[in-house]
């Protein structure tokens, strides 16, 4: 290849750039191009998440309606969270709160928590003949509270359309705090349509609500936009080391999603089918979405002692 090009960002590399305008003014992107037709921006401000991601030209994620938002217009008052919830390819949600807002043990929760809306730290990225790595760093801290860091790395092979997504949660204080991380991966138009075909490879399947036990035998079953859609919410209980996809015909790719439920035993569907609100969640977590309240009343509330750490791993691999 090397006698071939004159630089080698001709072909695949990572760029770092600055929005201007609008609520994104100055916010820091990594725009990464693997050779292999796989492009990705990495949103440096905000958790280091992924917002956009497009496969050989088709767009993989969706975009919401609010756009790219910086943390400073960041509003934690009970769904506030909803006004810069960009969305992307996926938002990380936690680290201490997911889902909906409750007061739990003294302490008043935010929609989804903060930390997909706190800026990184330490930022790097690595470019070798075979792969592209970033790292990051972000800090989940507070006087006389929790004090948690994450350290996120990205493995994108030259050429071979995948992304390797490795976390590590460590508890730097000097007290206990409640671990909730949920990975909100969002498929988008044109990946997403009604002849869509999810794979969910679950032994059982139990709705948010009554709302959405209304056609739980249709819950894989993609629809076309809707207007006045109501959102449906199932929990998959899946096992072991697990895949789960969505492929579309219509562009002759999909999106393969490949993680260990020993380290993220929670798997939430978002089904959403609403007119220029047209989304599919795919989730895997160390909870629900149900607040984390209702984790620690069921047992459920992973607590993180000082010094101790959780590992997360997530492989996507597109296909065509």
């Amino acid at each position: 290849m090397k006698k071939y090009v004159g630089n080698p960002g001709q072909l695949c590399g990572v760029e770092e750039v600055r929005l201007v305008g609008g609520k994104g003014d100055g916010m820091r992107l990594f725009n990464v191009r693997n050779g292999g037709g796989l492009e990705f921006s990495v949103s440096i401000d905000r958790c280091a998440d992924i917002s956009r991601l497009t496969f050989k030209g088709d767009n993989m994620g969706f975009f919401a309606p609010c756009g790219y938002v910086s943390p400073k217009y960041y509003d934690k008052e009970g769904i506030g969270f909803l006004k810069s919830f960009t969305a992307g390819f996926f938002t990380t949600c936690g680290l201490t709160a997911v889902g909906t807002p409750c007061t739990d043990d003294g302490e008043v929760l935010p929609l989804h928590g903060t930390i997909s809306n706190t800026p990184c730290e330490n930022v790097s990225y690595e470019i070798t003949e075979n792969e592209i790595k970033i790292k990051a760093f972000v800090r989940d801290a507070s006087l006389f509270a929790h004090k948690l860091v994450l350290e996120r790395e990205y493995i994108c092979p030259i050429g071979k359309n995948e992304i390797y997504l490795k976390d590590k949660v460590v508890n730097i204080g000097t007290k206990e705090s409640p671990l909730e991380v949920l990975y909100h991966c969002n498929m988008g138009y044109p990946l997403l349509s009604e002849n869509a075909v999810v794979n969910i490879p679950s032994t059982e399947v139990t709705p948010r609500n009554e709302h959405s036990a209304e056609g739980i035998e249709n819950c894989l079953v993609m629809e076309t936009p809707q207007a006045g859609y109501e959102e449906k919410c199932y929990y998959h209980k899946l096992s072991g080391k697990s895949e789960v996809s969505i492929y579309n015909k219509d562009i002759k790719k999909g999106v393969y999603m490949y993680f260990d439920t020993a380290e993220l035993p929670f798997f939430t569907e978002w089904k959403m089918m609403g007119e220029g609100e047209y989304v599919l969640g795919l989730e895997p977590g160390n909870c629900t979405p149900d607040g984390r309240s209702v984790m620690r009343k069921n047992g459920l509330l992973d607590i993180l002692k000082p010094g101790e750490e959780r590992n997360f791993h997530i492989k996507f691999t597109f296909v065509e």
